[in-house]
């Protein structure tokens, strides 16, 4: 019997990589426009291995960029950036498809629903929320509610006990085999592997299942609890 569904955040809820590629663009045009001395080319390059060294949830990404680029930082600049980039993010910002209307067709199954993401609690519920997912979830956990990053066992036991049921009546589906599959796995919930989110090129996820349109969650449910 599935009681409950833990949910990655993004690339499972979000095209998070999409957002971030666009949003980042334009904030690099923005820039170059208000004085940033590099080309497209040169700045996306830079941009991308700040990334990488510090994360790809790295707030000062743009300040990095012009420090290391004249020791200072131009704050007309940095200013310009961060309102390109902004206005770009929320724009670019939607669910995947069908999102929505599976999530509440869950709820009205009477399916308990949660996020266990590594993005910081802030970023977390400010996409959640500017797409109006928020009220959907009884929990949501991030790095800083646990102190743990997937693939430890401890941000979905932690889950399960919130949510109150037990690792067997509880499925988690994410995009990153790595880490949400083997995460769930190390506490027993059965998995699912959100393909149409993969930026990997995963060939073999691990999963219990694997779904390539968020709504074929529905499907795994009711032919659990009524197959």
């Amino acid at each position: 019997m599935i009681k409950a569904i833990v949910f990655d955040l993004d690339n499972t809820l979000v095209d998070f990589m999409q957002m971030k590629r666009q949003a980042i663009d334009a904030a690099i045009r923005a820039m170059i426009d208000a004085g940033l001395g590099l080309t497209f080319a040169e700045a996306s390059k830079k941009i991308d291995h700040i990334y990488k060294e510090r994360g790809i949830e790295f707030q000062q990404v743009f300040d990095t960029l012009l420090y290391d680029e004249s020791n200072k930082i131009d704050h007309k600049i940095l200013a310009a950036g961060i309102v390109a980039y902004r206005r770009a993010r929320e724009a670019a910002l939607v669910p995947y498809p069908h999102v929505f209307m599976t999530l509440v067709q869950l709820v009205k199954r009477g399916i308990k629903l949660a996020v266990v993401s590594d993005a910081p609690s802030r970023e977390a519920w400010l996409r959640l929320t500017y797409l109006n997912l928020h009220h959907l979830f009884d929990v949501v956990l991030t790095h800083e509610d646990t102190g743990e990053y997937k693939p430890s066992p401890v941000p979905f036991q932690t889950a399960l006990e919130q949510l109150r049921v037990d690792a067997s009546e509880a499925l988690m589906i994410g995009d990153w085999a790595e880490r949400d599959m083997v995460g769930a796995a190390k506490v027993g919930m059965k998995t699912v592997f959100a393909r149409y989110g993969d930026t990997f090129g995963t060939e073999h996820s691990g999963a219990d299942y694997e779904i390539n349109d968020i709504q074929g969650l529905i499907k795994i449910v009711d032919e659990v609890n009524h197959g």
